[in-house]
């Protein structure tokens, strides 16, 4: 049974403002008492819908802290409540403008006077308050899209069967040796011939002429990608983990993908196509890319491609910064634009 998912996502919706109150003759101002009413008040101003004041008690507010100044944020809209941050050492939370909550921070001890006159923030008998506040609104919440799925390639039957009845009406049959990193590997002409054209040309063609009775030796390949090939010639199957000695999965398939497009053998390719696109993740995605633009395996770029469009950005950006996207970068920058551009439209939509 196919699996459904959906999903929906959670933004947050916020506006933000920055209110400067600056305090003129700041020392002139020292002496005014520490009750509820010493204080000066900002400006009203105005952020995320509500009215705001700033509250400045030069010599604190209360008997309890002498030798601090105390400075509030104050909600001034009526019957208001209003989840917020500011600056003043406060969290988010919820401002009631009906009870104590209305100011922030909820304590009077904000700055000791000594450390206020002796920093940056008072000059020439001026003090700058400057704070900036945060207003949260109702989170916004997108409807339960259908999750895209990873585009998958579906393996093509086999094509075996034909091509071994072909040959065997024509009776050709020949024993063959092949060189590969200095270890001697035999196989059926015939075999060879029937799997791949390349070979086929090479073994039956006038190159034969040329060497009779020698071995042919295979340039830039490893005997263990060889000997892979001849499992896919003779038996039409891939070989098991078992059959590839050390080394990662994921490299042996790409390099037995390039010796298939060596070869001309197209199945094998899509094959290894297939189990290529369902490997696609962060870390693999730009190096598949650049090696299905290098050997023109158009399903497995479109794949690559489709993946990078329907990243989030936290995986995007894990994409961004692996070896294999930089060397993308620099071999092949025109498949980073299609990719690019290819997202910002998905995410335009």
């Amino acid at each position: 049974m196919e699996e459904h998912k959906t999903v929906s996502i959670c933004t947050t919706v916020a506006d933000q403002g920055t209110q400067v109150f600056d305090i003129m003759g700041y020392s002139k101002h020292r002496g005014m008492g520490n009750d509820e009413d010493s204080h000066i008040r900002s400006g009203i101003f105005a952020v995320g819908g509500y009215d705001w004041a700033i509250h400045f008690y030069p010599d604190g507010n209360g008997s309890a802290c002498p030798d601090y100044i105390s400075v509030f944020l104050d909600l001034l809209s009526n019957n208001a409540k209003a989840r917020a941050s500011c600056d003043l050492r406060t969290g988010p939370r919820i401002f009631n403008s009906n009870d104590v909550t209305k100011f922030a921070p909820q304590f009077s001890s904000f700055k000791r006077r000594s450390k206020i006159e002796d920093s940056a923030y008072l000059l020439d008998d001026r003090l700058s308050i400057k704070c900036i506040i945060t207003v949260f609104k109702k989170p916004h919440v997108t409807q339960a899209n259908s999750v895209p799925q990873i585009p998958k390639i579906d393996m093509p039957p086999s094509d075996m069967t034909e091509n071994v009845g072909r040959l065997l009406e024509k009776r050709k049959g020949y024993y063959v040796r092949f060189i590969v990193g200095g270890e001697i590997i035999e196989a059926h002409r015939f075999v060879l011939a029937m799997r791949s054209p390349v070979l086929k040309v090479e073994l039956y063609g006038p190159m034969r002429e040329e060497r009779p009775g020698k071995c042919i030796n295979i340039k830039d390949m490893q005997p263990a990608i060889f000997r892979a090939l001849l499992h896919f010639f003779y038996t039409d199957s891939l070989p098991g983990s078992e059959d590839r000695k050390g080394g990662d999965d994921t490299e042996m398939v790409r390099l037995l993908l390039v010796a298939a497009d060596r070869y001309a053998m197209e199945r094998l390719k899509m094959v290894y196509q297939s189990i290529l696109c369902k490997d696609l993740n962060a870390e693999t995605v730009s190096t598949t890319l650049a090696l299905a633009d290098q050997h023109n395996c158009i399903k497995l770029k479109d794949a690559g491609l489709e993946f990078i469009k329907i990243l989030d950005e936290n995986v995007m950006d894990a994409v961004v910064a692996t070896q294999g996207f930089k060397d993308l970068n620099v071999t092949c920058p025109s498949l980073i634009v299609e990719a690019l551009e290819k997202r910002r439209k998905f995410r335009k939509a």
